[in-house]
């Protein structure tokens, strides 16, 4: 008897994968997941990092929130939400407030006599040690000229007094030279010339260690093929030193433009009083007298607020021009 098996219907369950993801996905998703992963094994380095992340966050980026004061005429008793809003009006009083023009003026001055003299000073050091032979002299050398960048500018005016007021030692030696007595420290005069001096003492040898640092970088076979070739000190430093360190100097120099419209407001209100704002009064100090002791805050948070643009735009301006012609920038 020839029969057939019968045929049941037998059901299957499948387990169905995942769909895959479209091939012009699959390289966004595995950048995704190697940024995971990456920042996963950096867990450790991230978390060094949080403190600074919150210190500028918080003391940097949310105090900015308080430019809005700049179109408010601001009462501390009012605050925020109480104080009326005035547009432009303190943008305009800059423009015609006599004292901004008096304290824009000294600051530029103060910071084209820093940019000519204190900024070329730690390179013109640095060349000079890093043509010492011996290592222990540069290094004794180095170690006492940026130990000043660490005293306080109260002890660097109290030097300074002691030097160069009625009673300082050169200002005796210049009271006998020239038979009357002699007080630089209070000559409007040579105001510019000891702020500037002041900068200089005390900040070379903390810029000195920057281009120190660049100048190890530099490879000492081409020292070495100069001097095969003849080349003295000179040209050796001309076309190999300043070339090789280029990159730094010009990262510098944009970092300093930055800061052009500030001069150091503690160096310069500690010693304000003594020759007048005439000769003295700078952004930063105008902002303190204006808006914290005058209560102006309208005005004086105007003030800081142009400075702060003006600044970036001579960032940015000088990164484009090194890079216009030819340099690497800052970014």
């Amino acid at each position: 008897m020839s029969g057939t098996t019968p045929s049941s219907d037998v059901s299957t369950t499948s387990t169905s994968a995942p769909p895959e993801p479209l091939p012009a996905l699959r390289p966004v998703l595995a950048r995704k997941r190697g940024l995971r992963q990456r920042m996963w094994q950096a867990r450790w380095l991230y978390l060094f990092i949080l403190p600074g992340f919150v210190y500028f966050v918080v003391f940097r980026y949310v105090p900015l929130l308080g430019n809005a004061i700049a179109w408010q005429d601001y009462s501390p008793y009012l605050g925020f939400s109480g104080s009326p809003w005035v547009a432009w009006d303190n943008f305009a009083r800059l423009l015609t407030d006599p004292e901004v023009a008096n304290a824009v003026t000294n600051t530029l001055f103060l910071s084209l006599l820093q940019i000519v003299f204190a900024f070329p000073a730690p390179l013109l050091l640095a060349l000079l040690l890093n043509s010492i032979a011996g290592d222990r002299i540069k290094r004794v050398v180095q170690s006492i000229v940026y130990l000043p960048h660490f005293i306080g500018w109260v002890i660097v005016v109290s030097i300074w007094q002691a030097l160069f007021g009625g009673t300082g030692v050169v200002s005796d030696l210049l009271a006998q030279i020239t038979g009357s007595p002699v007080n630089l420290m209070t000559n409007p005069d040579t105001f510019a010339i000891l702020i500037t001096s002041q900068v200089i003492w005390k900040e070379v040898g903390w810029g000195t260690i920057i281009f120190l640092a660049a100048m190890t970088l530099v490879p000492t076979e081409r020292y070495e093929a100069a001097a095969v070739d003849g080349a003295g000190a000179l040209r050796r430093i001309w076309h190999i030193t300043l070339p090789g360190i280029s990159t730094v100097i010009v990262l510098l120099l944009i970092l300093r433009l930055g800061s052009v419209l500030t001069v150091g407001f503690e160096q310069i209100i500690l010693q304000q009083d003594a020759v007048g704002a005439e000769v003295a009064q700078v952004l930063d100090t105008f902002v303190y007298y204006r808006g914290v002791l005058g209560g102006d805050w309208g005005l004086a948070t105007a003030a800081g607020l142009v400075k702060g643009v003006i600044g970036t735009a001579l960032v940015l301006g000088a990164n484009w021009a090194a890079k216009r012609f030819g340099g690497q920038g800052a970014f």
